[in-house]
């Protein structure tokens, strides 16, 4: 599959880059970026794979979260993929914020608009660690998921979908249950159809209630005064119930006074990938 530089910029010894590509499983170019951190020059480095919210991009995490540093620092490749499929020309997919163009919710769409082109689920778990590890000095086996948001909750689904697959998952103010949020039911509805069983596959709180795989270590930062915490949209402590339910261990750290910006994410950002290092690393 061949790759397209779209830049490169030095940073903390390594290279922050921004690669494009056709993607076979969406039917479009995408974008990613890709922090290569000084030890990928010598030899393979594990993976963190970092998915964005609504509306963003791949620029809003590698220009905002200051999350460079530490990668450097731990010898971690952070890869940062779009939030959809763009440029489809189906019929709505630019209408709203919150569903279509820069919200593709993570999920395999079933429903006949959206089924050939919204597949983030399978670009993100099959798909684009394929091209990377076809591309780059990662190494496959080591590999850890992050998110924020949408991402948060995609994430969480990736990690408990696959057992195994991720060494340790971490997220800032996931939509935890999205079966019960307006975001998620819009999102849901639109792209799997009404049939709400399908919509469980794609339900972190769900998923966790059936995981059976090896132990995950799960990180969760919530801003206390997120407004879309107050608004029901992220519902974490219907997760948290369900992990206390599985003695699945999560730690879920509500910071006072933080909203849900990438202010909040670069707070906290060196803590999470202190976090996947100690797993990745080990």
């Amino acid at each position: 599959m061949a790759l397209t530089q779209v830049s490169s910029n030095k940073c903390f010894d390594g290279f922050q880059k921004v690669f494009e590509h056709d993607s076979t499983e969406l039917k479009c170019k995408m974008r990613f970026g890709i922090y290569l951190p000084p030890k990928a020059e010598s030899g393979k480095c594990p993976v963190l794979y970092w998915l964005s919210g609504l509306t963003c991009t791949e620029q809003n995490f590698i220009t905002k979260a200051g999350s460079q540093q530490e990668a450097a620092e731990h010898g971690i490749i952070i890869v940062c993929p779009d939030t959809s499929p763009r440029g489809c020309n189906i019929e709505g997919e630019d209408e709203s914020w919150d569903f279509g163009t820069g919200a593709g919710f993570y999920v395999n769409a079933t429903e006949d608009q959206w089924k050939v082109n919204y597949r983030m689920y399978s670009y993100i778990t099959e798909e684009l660690p394929h091209l990377i590890s076809s591309n780059f000095p990662a190494d496959s086996e080591r590999m850890s998921i992050s998110g924020h948001s949408m991402g948060g909750h995609g994430a969480l689904i990736c990690a408990l979908k696959n057992p195994g697959k991720y060494k340790s998952v971490s997220a800032f103010a996931p939509i935890c249950n999205p079966m019960q949020c307006p975001w998620g039911q819009k999102a849901f509805n639109g792209y799997l159809g009404s049939d709400k069983s399908k919509w469980e596959s794609y339900d972190a709180t769900v998923l966790v209630s059936a995981y059976s795989g090896p132990q995950l270590d799960i990180l969760i930062d919530q801003g206390r005064d997120d407004q879309f915490l107050a608004a029901g949209q992220l519902l974490p402590d219907n997760f948290i119930a369900a992990c206390t339910e599985k003695k699945i261990p999560v730690v879920f750290r509500l910071q006072q006074g933080y909203d849900h910006s990438y202010y909040f994410v670069c707070s906290f950002i060196s803590n999470h990938i202190k976090h996947h290092a100690k797993y990745l690393n080990a």
